[in-house]
């Protein structure tokens, strides 16, 4: 389990979650964007509820290691999501990144590698 301190709180929710968390949060910043995300976190009285965490440039964020008694929170198709968010924010190389970046391809001509008909 890890510990996310965010904003004057905090949650508890899975490793896997957390992590994947921290990822999200890095991208968005590095896109100077926000989103949200809603997580599942261990509440006071040890059910499970869930947390809605606002990302973005200005968040300030900590994940630590947390032992506890309560079996680690487990949501793999949320970690693929958000591990899936990360990857459509990440810069993918060979892709044009800044203007001018796109010389020898002209968008009028270059048709996906063919020429135009």
């Amino acid at each position: 389990m890890m510990r996310i301190h965010y904003a004057g709180g905090s949650a508890l929710t899975g490793t896997a979650i957390a992590r994947a968390v921290v990822e999200l949060a890095e991208q968005l910043a590095m896109r100077g964007t926000a989103s949200t995300v809603d997580i599942p976190v261990l509440q006071v009285d040890g059910t499970v509820g869930s947390a809605q965490l606002l990302l973005g440039p200005a968040s300030q964020m900590v994940a630590e290691s947390a032992v506890t008694d309560i079996e680690e929170i487990q949501d793999d198709a949320l970690v693929r999501e958000i591990k899936r968010r990360v990857t459509a924010l990440a810069p993918h190389p060979g892709l044009p990144t800044e203007p001018g970046d796109n010389i020898g391809w002209d968008p009028d001509t270059d048709i996906g590698g063919r020429e135009p008909v």
